[in-house]
């Protein structure tokens, strides 16, 4: 018999001081998960030990996780389905061995708010996000709606304003819904485009109290526009954001990235399956990654449902479009998680 592919091992795992609802759900849901995740492996919950057997790789990667969902209950809190297929995703990665508890928010503070509210990274997606603005000057973080891209951009930035590693923000964004052109529409620039950069103003408003916040707009400290209108410009020594990349060309994102100057940076947030342009246009953000996988200091994160951070059905809603939505709809995977430097 081979040994090597017949290995089984059994573990017990202590429960003590966690009540069994909260930690396997009710009627063990969370239980039902695991034998999903891991069909190999028995799961065998009695009194305060759980007690696992099945193939080493399985037991190893599960005890991981059922020693994760016990710190969730230690500290009293249900442990949810969400928080098994959290772990689950993980591939039995300890809670420790992030910068940040996925489910509580707990772990390494980027800003604080106006309120005092600290702002962290809630998600692994996000996590990374955090990681790979520290190692390199541009980041493209790309992954369906309500994942946070954007609101994690917008504090990674104010937070590089206040330490003064750079002098001003610069928030951009396609405005393909008004045309791009805007000279059709009513009253002046601000105006024009307002409607389209209110989600940049909506994260800059939960960081920033309004005076400050619109003390820097007077003085282009934190500057939003149109992506149009970085044509001709070279951006010194700001934290850059370009949002809703899906909507920009290949031209288009040429020319934003080589407007980025000496000690800037720039993230680049976008959902490859959300575009607004043409159908005969590719997006830059979709043969990006093509282009510039293996060019130092540029990075790629890719979210996925997982970091949904909206109301739960929200996750869900983004599953049935993608078994709907046909393939060739989506020609970049967003199933990959980390980036091409997160093993660094």
């Amino acid at each position: 018999m081979n040994e090597e592919t017949s290995s089984y091992s059994e573990h017990l795992i202590s429960t003590e001081g966690v009540n069994h609802i909260q930690l396997f759900g009710l009627n063990d849901e969370n239980l039902r998960l695991l034998d999903q995740a891991f069909p190999e492996t028995r799961f065998n919950a009695r009194g305060e030990r759980v007690k696992l057997s099945g193939p080493d790789a399985q037991v190893a990667q599960a005890r991981l996780i059922i020693k994760g969902m016990v710190e969730v209950a230690t500290r009293g809190k249900d442990v949810r389905e969400g928080d098994v297929k959290t772990l689950i995703r993980l591939n039995g990665k300890p809670i420790e061995a992030l910068s940040v508890d996925p489910f509580t928010g707990k772990g390494d503070v980027i800003l604080y708010t106006h309120r005092g509210e600290p702002v962290r990274a809630k998600t692994p997606g996000q996590v990374q996000m955090v990681k790979s603005s520290a190692k390199n000057d541009i980041v493209f973080a790309i992954g369906p709606a309500g994942t946070g891209k954007t609101y994690t951009s917008v504090a990674l930035a104010v937070k590089a304003l206040k330490e003064r590693k750079v002098q001003k923000i610069i928030l951009a964004r396609p405005a393909v819904e008004a045309g791009e052109t805007l000279g059709f529409l009513p009253g002046d620039l601000r105006e024009k485009i307002d409607p389209y950069l209110r989600p940049l103003y909506d994260a800059l408003e939960d960081m920033l109290d309004q005076e400050k916040l619109n003390l820097n707009l007077q003085k282009n400290i934190i500057e939003i526009a149109p992506l149009a209108y970085m044509r001709g410009r070279t951006l010194n020594n700001a934290f850059v954001i370009l949002d809703e990349a899906q909507n920009a060309t290949n031209i288009q994102m040429k020319m934003f990235l080589t407007r980025i100057g000496f000690n800037s940076r720039a993230i680049i947030t976008g959902d490859v399956t959300q575009t607004d342009l043409p159908r005969k246009q590719e997006s830059g953000l979709i043969s990006i990654p093509r282009i510039l996988s293996d060019v130092d200091g540029i990075d790629f994160v890719y979210l996925d449902d997982g970091d949904v951070v909206r109301h739960k059905l929200v996750k869900d809603i983004i599953n049935a479009y993608d078994r709907y939505i046909p393939e060739e709809a989506s020609p970049v995977s967003v199933k990959r998680r980390s980036s091409k430097k997160s093993s660094d």
